[in-house]
């Protein structure tokens, strides 16, 4: 019988490389690591976050695959994290680590410069709510607080929307774009870290839905333009995203 949640928040308040700082806690307490994360790590590797981890196939995919980089999973889904943290913990990786906290006050977290990489994995399109997309420009002024100058912003996702959206957003401020994938596994890029397939990401493949892949500079200078498009809808689910529309499988 697998654990149930409240043995996975037991076991992830001993994890030594979880760090708990939900939106009650950092307005009590501040977060002492700011600017000290390769100290954590002990080296001063590049780190790389994955904002929306769920349960951190990414984060610790990409651990694996490079050695010489930190990555941190970020999510406030602290059941399905546990995933993630465990598997980490158990295979005995010091380049991997997890912060349970709101998204939206990622920034309380790092300093000035000090995250390389940011991976965005099938984020919520939030296709009501612009402020909560993650590639929004409430969002990029976050990220812009501690990405070194022109930072690496990744954006795997299934989402039509989401996409769409955020092609605009890189158009519309001249992002330097370095990737543009309407179709990943029609390619012949699906391999090494564009081949770490998430919890998520299967569920969208058996559907028979199509991976986009944006990978784009965010530079440091320059007023951010939200933009204002129509944009289609997906219609494979609700605004809610932990409704589903009942979308069959291609299995």
């Amino acid at each position: 019988m697998g654990k149930g949640k409240l043995e996975k928040f037991a076991d992830m308040a001993n994890y030594p490389h979880v760090f708990e700082y939900p939106y009650a806690v950092v307005g009590n307490v501040a977060f002492e690591g700011k600017g000290k994360w390769n100290e954590f790590f002990g080296n001063d590797h590049p780190i790389v976050l994955e904002l929306g981890c769920g349960r951190g196939e990414y984060t610790v995919g990409m651990g694996k695959m490079f050695p010489d980089k930190n990555f941190i999973g970020v999510d406030i889904k602290g059941a399905r994290m546990w995933t993630g943290a465990t598997e980490a913990l158990q295979a005995g990786m010091k380049n991997v680590a997890f912060l349970r906290t709101n998204i939206e006050i990622i920034d309380c977290f790092f300093a000035p410069g000090e995250v390389s990489e940011i991976w965005l994995t099938f984020s919520d399109p939030q296709m009501k709510k612009v402020t909560k997309r993650l590639t929004s420009t409430y969002f990029m002024e976050r990220y812009r607080r501690f990405l070194k100058p022109d930072g690496i912003v990744h954006l795997k996702t299934d989402s039509a929307f989401l996409f769409a959206y955020t092609l605009y957003m890189v158009i519309m401020n001249k992002f330097p774009v370095k990737l543009v994938v309407e179709d990943l596994y029609n390619t012949d890029m699906a391999d090494g870290v564009l081949g770490i397939r998430t919890y998520y990401e299967q569920q969208w493949l058996d559907r028979g839905l199509n991976i986009k892949y944006l990978k784009f500079l965010l530079p440091q200078e320059g007023e951010l333009i939200e933009p204002n498009v129509e944009i289609e809808l997906d219609s494979y689910r609700s605004y809610n995203r932990s409704k589903r529309s009942g979308l069959q499988t291609s299995k």
